[in-house]
């Protein structure tokens, strides 16, 4: 994860931004949608080949992703939709990246390009993995979240990807995201696994404790 510094700083100025941009008569469904269709328009421009513009383009549509959430607190119009909303068009957004991407290998015809592309398919599995597990365990009652590579990361190093220009570079960049999303989505699962074994033992405490206590009140 981002240091939490880094992370302090970007909410500051998110909110900063979005105070002004409150003034204006925009929802933030309105700059959820915007966003993600601007990664559309990024994807496309991966698929063709517009490695740089696609980088450019993707940078911008994640500014969007951060300051919807940021006019909402700002406004003071956070809604359990709206939070829906942007979760769900996250995954879009991810999904048509990949997409865009794989589209690009497919295409280029290099001697790698086929393992490139799998690694795609691979990157964006783990990345749904990675979300699902968030979301499973939290209606649930656990707590899942964090992992070395959450979705600014992913997003971070795409961009960074897209924008070298260098199909070498991009493949390597999405085989990272193979690995790390995959990786990430481990980490979760044991955390909740750990939480899950905490439970049963607490549980299991409690009924060893209560178990003398009932069986003296239940003799004759």
């Amino acid at each position: 994860m981002f240091t939490s510094r880094f992370q302090a700083w970007v909410r500051r100025t998110a909110l900063r931004l979005a105070r002004g941009i409150g003034k204006l008569p925009i929802t933030p469904n309105q700059v959820t949608v915007a966003g993600t269709l601007l990664t559309f328009v990024a994807a496309v421009l991966a698929g063709l080949g517009r490695l740089l513009p696609a980088g450019i383009v993707l940078a911008l549509s994640g500014t969007f992703d951060i300051l919807d959430g940021a006019l909402a607190r700002a406004t003071k119009r956070s809604y359990p939709y709206g939070a829906f909303l942007d979760s769900t068009f996250d995954r879009y957004s991810e999904g048509a990246v990949y997409v865009g991407i794989g589209a690009f290998f497919l295409n280029h015809g290099g001697s790698l390009d086929r393992w490139w592309t799998l690694a795609c398919l691979v990157a964006l599995g783990g990345s749904y993995l990675v979300s699902y597990v968030r979301a499973r365990a939290q209606s649930l009652g656990f707590r899942s979240e964090g992992g070395i590579f959450a979705r600014p990361e992913r997003v971070v190093l795409t961009v960074i990807g897209l924008v070298v220009g260098n199909p070498m570079g991009l493949g390597i960049v999405v085989a990272l995201l193979a690995v790390l999303t995959n990786v990430t989505a481990i980490q979760r699962i044991l955390q909740v696994w750990a939480q899950a074994r905490e439970q049963r033992r607490a549980r299991e405490e409690k009924n060893a404790a209560q178990a003398p206590a009932g069986s003296e009140t239940s003799r004759p």
